[in-house]
């Protein structure tokens, strides 16, 4: 069973845990989620599709990321996640973290951190694997592109994380 470590609203471990999506957190309780955002130098990114069995958003896009698991660092979450959901190693790419924002659901039990890294990688076709269970498929978009899939209200977290899209 997946666990995630419980933060308090300083971003410090408290030493306890919870469940995968047990969601159960007090008000000032939060666990960790990750995004990695890949840039080719050409200046595309990598956005993947939902799922359709997903329970939030299926269809939509979005970068790859997860939930940080109990113990795990940060970084390595993101490392993992990318990995895991496209097949690309970001372990030698340019750039990494890049800010942390906060999510707060009063009395919903689901607060949590996101910490955003943006990754530059020369990436082709083959490179990518998706993770069939995550995505439906991949493409590689512009600026533009990208905040016109935004504008249709179909792209995941896209007003928080829009200015790691930008030079």
């Amino acid at each position: 069973m997946e666990m995630w470590d419980i933060y308090d609203a300083n971003k410090e471990k408290t030493g306890r845990l919870m469940k995968k999506n047990d969601w159960q957190l007090k008000d000032g309780e939060y666990h960790l989620t990750v995004l990695g955002v890949i840039e080719r130098p050409d200046g595309k990114f990598l956005i993947t599709q939902r799922v359709m069995t997903k329970a939030w958003a299926p269809g939509w896009w979005e970068v790859s990321g997860g939930a940080a698991q109990a113990g795990e660092e940060s970084i390595e979450a993101v490392r993992r996640e990318v990995r895991e959901e496209t097949g690309i190693d970001v372990t030698d790419a340019r750039g990494g973290y890049v800010f942390t924002y906060k999510r707060e659901n009063p009395g919903k039990g689901d607060n949590y951190f996101v910490d955003v890294y943006k990754f530059i990688k020369d990436v082709k076709d083959e490179d990518i694997h998706i993770q069939t269970e995550e995505a439906l498929g991949y493409k590689f978009v512009t600026r533009e592109e990208l905040k016109q899939i935004a504008a249709t209200g179909e792209f995941l977290h896209y007003d928080s994380i829009k200015q790691v899209f930008e030079d």
